[in-house]
């Protein structure tokens, strides 16, 4: 079976590869995948795949049944929105979407995906259970539209036994694959606060109550969370990215504004921390007579592989690659919304390898010059549907 579809998916490589190219240059941001919908439907009605539904408005699931469809279920998971990132490369395939790019990866997830779907239709009378494939809008923004599948019966109908997602990690080697059992990347909560005081002149400071000072002890006191507050076998990481103090040279700001991110793998420990960082925020701020209004908004919990599952998929992996091109991964302090699914069901979450030194593929994701080596797609699709396959039989 193993022969037969990396036969498949190299001869569907072409195919495949003229997909993500589409899906690349015509990128859409979180919850306006409207395009990339129809276009998927479309690629999925073409390969004869009718068994689909639209869900969470602009997802899509669709089912392949194989001979006794009720003995299993298996979901496979890619993701199809884009960021807003203005793309740099110089490809022929560079996006057309001014300020909006496919740099994490996920036009590859969904062509991958689309492939792995053809893969499996094609040997629907050598396998038996039911495929279900996850087209899943809005990763990158809460709430996340894994949360949303969710609620709208993604995982019922019939229900999943089991989910797989894949994705790109531009560390890793085209040609290599990655996996972690257990806790693998981290939950993530966006903070947002203001500290006010009094402005004034930048020269009688004692006439103001300076909320810039106060917000550089606030930003300093923070990350006393993790090195003092949080268990130090525990990863945790709290960072802030703006700042905005309106002033001048001379002036004083009567207010500052400040985001950042907490992020961390234990659900009680987010709760606590959450809870810490009020008290220091607050604090702080009422020491230098400033007020503190602080809003931590709850995004992603922690994705955890599990253990049985993952291993299976590992062992199958190896017999797929071989061994030399299935690497363990180190946990990964970065956010991803399939930790939802993770935490309903037994979940396995691994890495595809695309960078090509060589080929000056090296940008990480997040990046104004993300691309990959796209030899990573016919791995890609084949090796998806090959653990579904092997889950199924299992």
């Amino acid at each position: 079976m193993i022969n037969k579809i990396k036969s498949i998916a190299n001869n569907l490589h072409e195919e495949i590869r003229t997909i993500r190219r589409h899906i690349h240059q015509n990128p859409e941001l979180s919850f306006q995948e409207y395009n990339t919908q129809s276009y998927v439907w479309q690629h999925l009605e073409d390969a004869g795949i009718v068994n689909k539904t639209k869900l969470a408005n602009t997802g899509i699931v669709a089912l392949i049944e194989g001979k006794n469809p009720s003995k299993k279920v298996v979901a496979l998971r890619g993701d199809m929105d884009a960021l807003p990132i203005l793309e740099t490369n110089d490809v022929p395939y560079k996006s057309i979407n001014n300020g909006v790019m496919h740099a994490c990866g996920h036009d590859v997830h969904t062509s991958c995906l689309l492939g792995a779907a053809k893969i499996l239709h094609q040997l629907r009378h050598e396998f038996e259970g039911t495929v279900k494939l996850v087209f899943q809008p809005a990763e990158e923004k809460l709430p996340g539209g894994a949360s949303l599948m969710i609620k709208e019966g993604v995982l019922q109908h019939p229900s999943v036994n089991s989910i797989i997602g894949q994705h790109v990690m531009p560390i890793l080697p085209v040609g290599k694959v990655g996996f972690r059992k257990g806790l693998y990347m981290a939950s993530t909560d966006e903070l947002y606060m203001t500290i006010r005081g009094k402005g004034g002149h930048g020269a009688q400071p004692h006439q103001n109550i300076d909320p810039v000072v106060a917000m550089a002890q606030v930003i300093i006191g923070l990350q006393q969370v993790v090195s003092r507050v949080a268990s130090p076998i525990l990863p945790s990481v709290l960072s802030i990215g703006k700042v905005m103090a309106n002033g001048a040279t001379n002036i004083i700001p009567n207010e500052v504004y400040i985001e950042g991110t907490f992020r961390t793998l234990d659900e009680d420990w987010r709760l606590k921390a959450h809870e810490s960082i009020r008290k220091i925020a607050k604090g702080i701020s009422e020491s230098f007579g400033c007020e503190c209004d602080l809003e931590i908004r709850k995004g992603y919990p922690f994705l955890k592989n599990d253990p049985d599952l993952t291993q299976r998929a590992i062992d199958q992996a190896i017999q797929y690659m071989g061994a030399d091109n299935v690497v363990d991964l180190d946990i990964w302090m970065a956010a991803e919304d399939f930790s939802y699914y993770s935490q309903e069901l037994p979940a396995c979450f691994y890495r595809l390898g695309t960078r090509n030194d060589a080929k000056n593929i090296t940008s990480h994701v997040h990046t104004p010059t993300f691309n990959i080596d796209e030899d990573a797609l016919p791995i890609g699709m084949g090796l998806m549907a090959w653990l579904a396959l092997a889950e199924l039989n299992g």
